[in-house]
């Protein structure tokens, strides 16, 4: 069995209202880092085999913080990256639905986006199927850490436990939250998610 450990980033310096950020290169704000302290000592006693890490700035240091101490390196992945959201990066919902309205609804919805001036939902979802072959390596008593954000997260579990990704955004992932997915050669179960009780 491989136990997997995904975490989201804390909070970032833009992230103070609920807008879209993708592949905008935020660092964590002070409360984000503390989030992420509160995270780390939440996982003292768990073993972490190796890490795993988004390239973009507020994942890394997220992945950073988890391992101090540890004699863990953090692999940064392109995989792992949240979704370019092209000519709606930085707006917020009301923004999309002026400006966007076709966008806005199919947000709504759940149903499959193709971001104007960045990426569609299918070229995430390739992105995150790539990353997963990346897993097939983890030795079956490993725990390995997965630093990623909101997006890549959903259709990372979607994949692992055989949902179809038509349900991704029905997971709900906050910031600085940890999921926990346990693997098995021929199944895999959730046993964690969006657990922030750490935060409390």
């Amino acid at each position: 069995m491989a136990r997997l450990l995904l975490i989201r980033h804390g909070t970032t310096k833009l992230q103070a209202t609920d807008r879209f950020w993708g592949k905008t290169d935020i660092p964590l704000s002070a409360a984000g880092i503390k989030e992420i302290k509160k995270l780390k000592a939440r996982l003292a006693k768990e073993k972490i085999d190796a890490c795993y890490s988004s390239t973009l700035s507020r994942a890394r240091s997220t992945a950073e913080i988890i391992c101090e101490g540890r004699k863990v390196k953090t692999v940064a992945c392109e995989e792992l990256r949240e979704c370019d959201f092209g000519d709606i990066e930085g707006l917020g919902f009301k923004e999309i639905e002026q400006r966007y309205p076709d966008i806005a609804r199919k947000l709504a919805n759940g149903t499959a986006v193709n971001f104007p001036g960045g990426e569609s939902l299918k070229q995430l979802d390739s992105r995150v199927k790539k990353f997963i072959k990346r897993l097939e390596t983890i030795k079956p008593n490993d725990t390995v850490a997965i630093v990623s954000h909101g997006g890549p997260l959903r259709l990372l579990i979607c994949h692992l436990l055989g949902i179809s990704v038509k349900h991704w955004q029905q997971f709900n992932i906050n910031r600085a939250s940890l999921s926990i997915i346990e693997t098995y050669p021929q199944m895999a179960f959730l046993s964690l998610l969006n657990d922030t009780s750490h935060l409390k």
